[in-house]
């Protein structure tokens, strides 16, 4: 996790470019919403012909030729613009990048899903221009707010992820998943080096680190259908979203890359005891044999786990999907081996088994992750 490298390619000019200064810019991070764009932008134009603004699509170089159609808009009206991130993704650190490359003094951020509801942006505008507020968040849980025609397991998930952002982090929003807001430009400027810029919740991200001194408002949101195409959330979305939350309680004392590695190992070693036990169990095989065909399986299964959820950015494909098994079977062969080096020394220098069975697995974690990180992943496969 972290801040991996950006390979980004800007297309369409700078506001400043053009000889005209925008009051509000609206970021509206995309992957495949084609379908969605040239409704959004025309909503957008409509909800404020009294404001001087642009919208600047971040695209994570969507098959589905998003990035072609934000092109062939700009052509027809310059206060659209391009950013094109080639061999990554991320909705938060897409959004970090687009207010980045902003001037305006106010930004916004909105999906390209047509959920979001554009004449907010007006009324958003008026309460950070008195000064007296510095994030706007459209939220869904306020009095007429309303999550609209949710799934009922979107729903409980939803609420979910709210009551643990509330419980753990103490954030003073009913809605901190929310995916709309409007805020100061000086306020990403203060706060950009010290995002976390993971997973899809940059909003929460942006209050966390900002602390109490943040002045928030809210306004109500009536959230719509989703017009085309398919929602975002995931398993992998999930992953993120705790990560994210990990990195904002521990990451100055553990990296969060670090974390996530632990965990993938953590399920490893569960699903190792589990097929070990099925063997001798129900198939009745030797321990030698079943306790070899246990480890290949946790193994494989730990280096596929990393490399969709510890390693999203240097993610191997192909061939070098099955490079970096090899290598990184080989590196964690010598982690074992030193797991049980250490954990026997430590029990000869009489420390409890307890301590020197941790003390083994810390120096073979740490083993594990320094070396694949700098063998394994070292660079996108």
């Amino acid at each position: 996790m972290g801040r991996p490298s950006t390979t980004i390619r800007v297309v369409a000019p700078h506001s400043s470019d053009t000889g005209v200064a925008r009051t509000l810019s609206i970021i509206v991070p995309t992957y495949n919403e084609k379908p969605n764009l040239e409704a959004l932008i025309s909503r957008i134009a409509a909800a404020l012909t009294a404001v001087n603004w642009e919208v600047i699509v971040v695209d994570d170089d969507s098959p589905d030729g998003t990035s072609d159609l934000a092109l062939a808009l700009h052509a027809r009206e310059p206060r659209i613009r391009l950013i094109r991130r080639i061999g990554r993704r991320g909705l938060s650190s897409a959004c970090l990048e687009g207010m980045l490359s902003s001037s305006a003094p106010y930004l916004a951020v909105m999906d390209a899903d047509l959920q979001h509801d554009p004449t907010l942006l007006d009324r958003m505008l008026d309460i950070l221009a008195t000064g007296s507020t510095d994030l706007v968040v459209a939220s869904r849980h306020v009095a007429d707010g309303s999550i609209g025609e949710w799934a009922e397991s979107r729903a409980i998930a939803s609420r979910a992820a709210t009551w643990v952002a509330r419980t753990i982090t103490n954030v003073e929003l009913t809605d901190p998943m929310s995916g709309f807001f409007a805020v100061r430009r000086e306020v990403i400027d203060r706060l950009a080096p010290k995002l976390s810029a993971i997973g899809f919740k940059v909003m929460l991200d942006i209050v966390l680190t900002a602390g109490p001194s943040l002045r928030v408002r809210e306004l109500p949101l009536q959230f719509a259908p989703r017009a085309n195409g398919e929602s975002k959330l995931s398993s992998r979305a999930a992953w993120d979203y705790a990560m994210m939350l990990a990195d904002r309680m521990f990451g100055h004392v553990v990296p969060v890359r670090l974390f996530s590695f632990a965990c993938v190992g953590a399920i490893g070693l569960v699903i190792h005891l589990t097929v070990l036990a099925a063997l001798l169990g129900l198939f009745h095989l030797a321990f030698v044999p079943a306790q070899i065909a246990a480890t290949v399986v946790a193994m494989t299964g730990n280096y596929a786990t990393n490399n969709l959820l510890t390693y999203p950015d240097r993610r191997k494909r192909g061939w070098a999907w099955a490079g970096g098994l090899a290598c990184f079977s080989m590196v964690c062969g010598i982690g074992a081996v030193a797991n049980v080096l250490i954990a026997s020394a430590a029990l000869s220098f009489g420390m409890p088994w307890e301590i020197a069975a941790v003390a083994g697995i810390m120096v073979g974690l740490i083993w594990n992750y320094g070396t694949t990180a700098r063998y394994t992943w070292l660079a996108s496969g």
